[in-house]
């Protein structure tokens, strides 16, 4: 019985990655041109969440979302959540209706296929090296110029399996600061068990998004990064564990 299971997770990563390649394959070149002019973001970005719904409905992954607030559609905003999954980045497209740009790591460019757009539409960071984390601050000042979002996710990679929440980074929180937009913390409560980065695991259910009450920046310094990095990562931990109770 249990080789059947291994041999279920074997074939369920495998497909995984044949739904992410296959709408790419198919809208190719109606995705070349949407990235051909930055000003032309919000179309890649209504792709890339047909793109997104796509894979998690082949997954066999049903979501629901909880909306404590609901964004508007003419403000900027920086969408944090937990990190967990392969899929987060999906969830997250499906989640948020508000065109917003992915603040990253440069390894994933190197994926083939999904790389070639992730580098041309994401602000990369290298976060070992200093001036790249500072050359992040004037790309997504730019983009929010251009009315977009930013969306990073604060632990700054995949923690460990048995760490429910990782410390988060200040970047997002500076950011936010420093462009005065409000913070959109939001919970992923299924995406370690659906879909984790440990190979033999996983498998279709649901997948939970909770959107909590925004965090305003508005008259906030930088000495309040620390205090808002905080308040952000207790909110989305105590959502975490009293769905664990």
């Amino acid at each position: 019985m249990r080789i059947f299971k291994y041999l279920f997770w074997i074939l369920y990563r495998i497909w995984f990655y044949i739904l992410v390649a296959l709408p790419i394959i198919v809208l190719f070149p109606i995705l070349l041109v949407s990235i051909l002019k930055e000003s032309w973001y919000p179309y890649f970005f209504k792709l890339a969440r047909f793109w997104a719904k796509f894979i998690l409905t082949g997954m066999g992954f049903v979501w629901k979302i909880e909306r404590e607030e609901i964004p508007e559609t003419d403000k900027s905003y920086m969408f944090v959540a937990n990190h967990t999954s392969m899929a987060d980045i999906m969830l997250m497209l499906v989640s948020v209706k508000n065109p917003f740009v992915f603040v990253g790591k440069k390894e994933l460019a190197k994926i083939p296929l999904f790389g070639f757009f992730y580098k041309r539409t994401c602000i990369l960071v290298d976060r070992n090296s200093e001036k790249s984390r500072k050359a992040v601050f004037l790309r997504a000042q730019r983009r929010l110029k251009q009315g977009l979002s930013i969306c990073i996710f604060p632990e700054g990679g995949v923690p460990e399996e048995y760490i429910v929440l990782d410390t988060f980074k200040d970047g997002a929180f500076r950011l936010a600061i420093n462009h005065q937009i409000p913070i959109v913390p939001m919970t992923f409560l299924d995406n370690k068990k659906r879909f984790s980065y440990t190979f033999f695991s996983g498998g279709p259910g649901k997948m939970r998004v909770k959107i909590h009450p925004f965090i305003e920046t508005k008259g906030l310094t930088i000495q309040d990064t620390k205090l808002i990095n905080e308040k952000t990562r207790k909110l989305i931990l105590k959502t975490l564990k009293k769905d664990d109770n």
